[in-house]
């Protein structure tokens, strides 16, 4: 089998043009978007920053000297305005914000108003706390209220906050806070977690007493637990915003002030420091958010199933939905608790209209089975997104027939923490979607796939995935290490052009297929192939209801394949079976493609987010020793795949 022929495994013949009272009503209905938004594309930008409120209008768009960029430069604004008061003043205060979830049951409503004013009371406390204007706070909360309450109060004020996830150790947190220089903490007593509590605020002693850099931690009562206590440092939230006025005026921050800092949680060395700015950031997710999942404010019930710890819910959760007057689903626990229809039942609670998630629970929902979700009344649910990884075209199909009725159009969406929003992506009322294909760049965005020389590759080609042109939400820079941020993005091909680490391939069409990181590219016998492919091809057994794949050293061929598999419901795997799945993607891409070891178990390991971590199964694969576990969600299923893979 060619190189070319393993580049285009796939040849999908499933079109799923808009459905007509969709783009009917869709805010993006005219095709010529992308060929405006092209041919000006400083001006597209730039009208949709016109949509925020400013402060001082900006001398220059955009100053590009690569690969630094400044958008709206000399223009001046607050985000917290932005997303609050600026909705209040138009007469919109009482509308819900966030429709907040507890898992336990509990449910907190916040109106925009009510949202504006514990914002302002906390942001005064932190001022009376002594935070100022470029003061780094590191928050390390669950998804509770106070998480966004705490985020905005920040941008209120102008101090950079620095999110931590809250399964996170107490050693990522050590890592944070010294690399950031912060000195004030923000976390709660405990966490609610499939039943269980997971003590936040012992975790965040150990990290203070690792650290003497934090000389103020404010603690959210949440749990109720005993928590340990160090008078002087440690405060009750409550105890603090109690009698402070709801008066405070968002700071005018210049556009390209910071307004965060998100660390990677990379496996290795130390974490990147990732840091988004103000004006262009807000600019970008408020357009993305709008356009890519056709939001109307009057009438959508908007649900991002990610956590805020993530790029994902600081730009689809708290920072644009907000800035476009969604009102929100905010869920504090796990999928399956209590019962595995958890999600379909908040769906059918709140009338849920619009849900963006990932395809690692995707593949979780398919596993668990239809009558979850057909327990529910998921009629209200007219367009559904996918994010975080790739999105096996079976995992699309499922998420598009059993959880949107046929009915709903799936966006498919690629975007990085260092692009702040949303690159690559259908256009749902303009955009004939393909399982599995993230499709088209954004209006105004380049993305272009080139080979190894850096030359574009024609349709039918793969390579590398590039980004040509600045973008408003794009990185900065990485805090506190320039020079590592221009060698990781802006050194393979050159400063103008920053390479994310994807590989992608054009379909014949020329849209655009995400292959996953280009670390998870294998080499066969001297043909590439994709990890991506050879799991889509595992998912799309019937039995099959979730896959990763890694290559391990071979003398004959360089790398072999290496499956891990688990399968639907409580059926379990034997040598048959895996002896048909192996037939099963030789049929489907190549005998090329076949694993040659194909392992079943009852989970794969991940981290806290949902991702995979196949660096651990590959290390379990190559027989290597492993390294630190603890991050994971499930770390026991490590061990009990090493004991598996031993006794074959």
């Amino acid at each position: 089998m060619s190189d070319s022929a393993i580049e285009n495994l796939y040849s999908e013949a499933r079109v799923f043009p808009p459905p007509e009272e969709f783009a009917r009503q869709a805010n993006v209905s005219d095709p010529a978007v992308y060929e405006e938004a092209d041919e000006d594309w400083q001006g597209w930008w730039e009208q949709h920053a016109r949509a925020l409120r400013w402060m001082r209008d900006w001398d220059a768009t955009v100053e590009w000297s690569p690969p630094h960029v400044k958008w709206f430069v000399g223009g001046q604004l607050n985000v917290s305005d932005n997303c609050l008061d600026r909705h209040i003043d138009e007469g919109h205060g009482d509308q819900v914000a966030f429709h907040w979830e507890g898992e336990p049951g509990d449910a907190r409503d916040l109106t925009y108003r009510e949202l504006r004013d514990e914002v302002a009371r906390f942001a005064n406390a932190l001022k009376g706390l002594g935070v100022g204007k470029g003061d780094p706070v590191t928050i390390y909360l669950p998804m509770i209220p106070e998480l966004p309450v705490a985020m905005l109060a920040c941008a209120r004020i102008g101090a950079p906050h620095s999110v931590i996830f809250a399964g996170f150790s107490s050693q990522s947190v050590v890592d944070r806070v010294e690399d950031a220089d912060s000195h004030v903490l923000i976390t709660a007593d405990g966490a609610y977690r499939k039943g269980n509590v997971v003590a936040l605020k012992d975790n965040a002693d150990k990290a203070m007493n690792m650290t003497d850099l934090i000389e103020t931690c404010v603690v959210v009562g949440r749990t109720g637990e005993d928590v340990a206590w160090t008078e002087g440092r440690d405060h009750w939230y409550h105890e603090l915003i109690e009698g402070q006025s709801p008066d405070c005026p968002p700071e005018p921050m210049d556009a390209e002030d910071v307004l965060y800092i998100l660390y990677t949680s990379g496996t290795t060395g130390k974490p990147k420091g990732i840091v988004h700015t103000t004006g262009g950031y807000l600019t970008q997710v408020a357009v993305t958010h709008r356009l890519v999942f056709d939001l109307k404010a009057e009438s959508d019930v908007y649900w991002c199933a990610a956590d805020i710890g993530w790029v994902t819910g600081h730009s689809y959760i708290v920072y644009g939905p907000l800035a476009n007057r969604a009102t929100s689903v905010m869920y504090e626990g796990a999928p399956d608790h209590p019962g595995k229809d958890r999600f379909w039942e908040i769906v059918e609670k709140y009338g849920v209209s619009i849900l963006y998630t990932a395809p690692t629970a995707i593949r979780a929902f398919m596993k668990w089975g239809s009558e979850h979700p057909e327990a529910h009344d998921l009629s209200t649910l007219r367009l559904l997104g996918s994010v975080g990884e790739p999105i096996n075209p079976e995992a699309w199909m499922w998420y598009h027939e059993h959880i949107g009725g046929g009915r709903a159009p799936v966006v498919d969406t690629w975007w990085q923490t260092e692009t702040g929003g949303i690159m690559i992506t259908p256009l749902p009322g303009i955009t004939a979607t393909k399982p599995g294909s993230a499709m088209t760049p954004f209006p105004g965005v380049k993305a272009v796939v080139v080979d190894e020389e850096g030359k574009a590759v024609p349709p039918g080609g793969g390579g590398y995935l590039t980004l040509q042109r600045p973008w408003p939400g794009m990185l900065r820079t990485l805090w506190g290490d320039d020079e590592r941020y221009q060698q990781t993005y802006w050194s393979r091909f050159g400063p103008e052009i920053y390479f994310a680490g994807d590989g992608a391939k054009l379909d014949e069409d020329g849209h655009i297929w995400l292959l996953g990181r280009v670390d998870d590219v294998m080499n066969v016998s001297g043909h590439r192939i994709s990890t991506t492919e050879v799991e889509s091809a595992l998912v799309d057994h019937p039995l099959v209801a979730e896959a990763a794949v890694t290559g391990r050293s071979d003398p004959m061929t360089g790398q072999a394949i290496a499956a891990f598999v688990t399968l639907r419901g409580d059926r379990k795997g034997d040598d048959a079976l895996a002896a048909e799945l192996r037939e099963h993607v030789s049929e489907r891409i190549g005998k090329i493609a076949r694993p040659a070891n194909l392992l079943f178990t009852d989970d794969l390991p991940k981290t806290r987010s949902g991702k995979i971590m196949r660096r651990l199964l590959k290390d379990i694969a190559e027989g290597r020793e492993l390294g630190d576990v603890t991050t994971l969600a499930n770390a026991d299923i490590v061990s009990q795949i090493e004991a598996s893979s031993k006794e074959e």
